[in-house]
């Protein structure tokens, strides 16, 4: 039996150094990527958290530690709130619509044949296009005495629509701006969904009695498309709460039309309030992780894989 156990006696440091080789191998292909995780986020986290308990402004040489201070002074500024209000009112109309209607232009979509190419360049062209530069479009088309949105009701004989100044219609507006931001990425996604679904379940769906389009979408397409729409809620929830450009360009914050990010913005490059912009990037985070972990643990029991 001695004889028998040597082989394998003497095969297994030999077995461990190559096991010792491969590990190293697959540190040395993940140290790279290891490496730009803690460079781009760990370590920005780590320090965004720290200068969050501190009263730091940009560029000065000496802080002092103030603990929840920052965090109490941002759920009593009254700006803030509001900013945060707003935030959630746009993402309550860019989500459902955002999500709804890029569901609806992709099976419209998806319906063509000879068209198709046309419609997936035209709705996905705001995706390619610099938010800011399409923000100054929209600045014009809704200019009160310049533009073409305004000119076209005065023709219909009502008055022109302060969109841009009234406080009751500014953050509708900048939804607005905002579905159409991200309706064609949407489009795009819903497309790859519909193309994977096989054929022969809208034939099984029709030897079933699902004859009409109605039946065959709720049977066939809506339950096949559930990881997208997962994909999709989760993508425009974090695109809808992240909204800037469109304040910073078309509003700057008048008329209470301040956002999250955008009082961020003022507070940490405008006053140099780094300590408190960093109290309300970490308030920020919090709200876009909660919302997102949310909807993946909720819409991931409903959903078909």
């Amino acid at each position: 039996m001695s004889a028998a156990t040597l082989p394998l006696d003497a095969g297994a440091p030999a077995t461990q150094r190559r096991r010792r080789s491969g590990a190293w191998v697959a540190y040395a292909f993940a140290g790279p990527a290891v490496t730009l995780l803690l460079a781009i986020y760990i370590l920005p986290m780590l320090l965004l958290a720290v200068f969050s308990v501190t009263d730091y402004q940009l560029g000065a040489l000496s802080f002092e530690f103030v603990g929840l201070d920052n965090f109490r002074a941002a759920f009593a500024d009254p700006v803030f709130m509001r900013a945060l209000g707003n935030t959630l009112v746009y993402a309550l109309l860019v989500i459902p619509f955002g999500v709804l209607l890029g569901l609806g232009v992709a099976l419209l979509v998806n319906g063509t044949r000879r068209s198709r190419p046309f419609w997936e360049v035209a709705y996905f062209l705001p995706v390619t296009a610099t938010l800011v530069a399409m923000a100054t479009v929209w600045q014009f088309l809704l200019h009160p005495s310049l533009g073409p949105v305004n000119a076209a009701i005065t023709w219909l004989g009502f008055d022109p629509v302060y969109f841009l100044s009234n406080p009751a219609l500014l953050i509708p507006t900048l939804a607005l701006m905002g579905i159409w931001q991200v309706l064609g990425f949407n489009m795009v996604l819903f497309l790859a969904g519909l193309t994977a679904i096989p054929q022969d379940l809208y034939e099984a769906a029709r030897l079933d009695g699902a004859r009409s389009p109605v039946d065959r979408f709720l049977t066939v397409t809506w339950p096949m498309l559930g990881p997208t729409t997962m994909f999709v809620l989760v993508t425009t929830s974090i695109t809808a709460l992240k909204v800037f450009e469109t304040v910073a360009v078309l509003t700057k914050g008048k008329a209470g039309s301040e956002t999250v990010l955008y009082a961020l913005y003022l507070e940490g490059f405008e006053y140099a309030n780094t300590g408190y912009a960093a109290a309300l990037t970490l308030i920020f985070l919090v709200l876009v992780l909660i919302l997102s972990i949310g909807q993946t643990l909720h819409l991931d029991r409903k959903v078909h894989y």
